[in-house]
This record gives C-alpha cells, sequence and structure tokens, in this order.
C-alpha cells in the first residue's frame, strides 16, 4: 500500500502506441525474436515520489488462429517516469499494441521545507 502524506496529489495520465509489427513484419507479428517490448514514459511533471501507476491494454490487435498471451507492466517507476512493458510468449502474434496509464502519488508543495 502507498500511504500519501501530503494534501497535494498529482494524477498524470496518457495513452501510447507500443507497436505497430504488421506491416513491417516485425518480431511481435512474426513470433521470432524478442517477444518484449519495453518503452520509456516521461511525466509532464515529476513527483516528490515514486507514484503508483497503472497500466492498461486500450488497443490489441491480435491474430486469431493462436492463443493470446500477454503480460502488461510498469516498470522502473520513479518520480520522472516509468518503463511500459509488453510481453507475450510461445506462438502468441501481435500485430500492434496501444497502451494507457495513469500515475497516482504526492506531488511537490511550496511550503515544501528543506531544512536540512
Amino acid at each position: 500500500m502507498q500511504i500519501i502524506k501530503s494534501t497535494r496529489i498529482g494524477i498524470a495520465q496518457g495513452s501510447v502506441d507500443l507497436f505497430s509489427d504488421f506491416e513491417k513484419g516485425g518480431e511481435m507479428w512474426t513470433g521470432e525474436g524478442a517477444r518484449v517490448r519495453r518503452q520509456w514514459i516521461a511525466f509532464d511533471q515529476e513527483f516528490a515520489a515514486p507514484p503508483m501507476v497503472h497500466v492498461s491494454l486500450t488497443l490489441w490487435d491480435m491474430d486469431s488462429a493462436h492463443n493470446v498471451r500477454a503480460d502488461l507492466a510498469a516498470e522502473k517507476v520513479s518520480e520522472a517516469g516509468f518503463d511500459a512493458v509488453f510481453r507475450t510468449w510461445k506462438d502468441t502474434k501481435v500485430a500492434r499494441v496501444r497502451m494507457s496509464w495513469i500515475a497516482m502519488g504526492e506531488v511537490a508543495n511550496d511550503d515544501d521545507w528543506d531544512v536540512a
């Protein structure tokens, strides 16, 4: 559980196309090679501490002749951003993926003092 000790809570959100491999015969579509895609997402404004990040698929275009397998995660979350990560495995073929995200956490306040 993340406990926010401030009355200043920031909420950031966005959407990103992680890849589109169908047209160019990329690895996610052919099922050969790397089966993970990672993209750094930078927040417009930094949080005071690493925020809670929720990710979801908003578009997935999969080959219907194979099993659908997907793992979506936010990794390396920091005050400045996070890695959006999509993974698949075995015979799953993925043409394209879009991911949406929302981050919530404490933001700096002008009344915050650092008297160290």
